[in-house]
């Protein structure tokens, strides 16, 4: 997460899935709808997301019942993957700013180990 650095540049978790290049962008031609991913962004993140998917699809989890109810509702394994992506990608962003509030509400401020005395 050393790439990400300070979670506040980023407003929203739309914005952080810009960056990452999960966010769907337009690829719909005549009355063909359709969505792909990004190839922008940054890639070491959007590659560790990669890798979070396909761990997510190995075990019975929250993702993989997710990706199993997109393909379900005719989805294709590309475009499945492509949401479960997105959806780690909002998980993260969630993380990043709740851990810096804890970080914020627990930290006394000044160095560790100093006292007043």
């Amino acid at each position: 997460m050393v790439e990400v650095g300070d979670h506040t540049r980023f407003p929203n978790r739309a914005h952080f899935a810009s960056w990452n290049g999960t966010a769907p962008i337009d690829a719909s031609s005549g009355e063909q709808v359709r969505h792909r991913l990004s190839r922008a962004g940054n890639r070491q993140i959007n590659r560790v997301l990669h890798i979070m998917a396909t761990v997510q699809l190995r075990n019975p989890t929250e993702g993989r019942a997710s990706f199993d109810r997109k393909k379900a509702s005719g989805k294709t394994s590309m475009q499945a993957m492509r949401a479960l992506k997105r959806r780690l990608s909002d998980i993260v962003y969630r993380r990043m700013v709740d851990d810096a509030v804890t970080a914020t509400a627990a930290d006394p401020g000044g160095q560790q180990g100093t006292t007043t005395d």
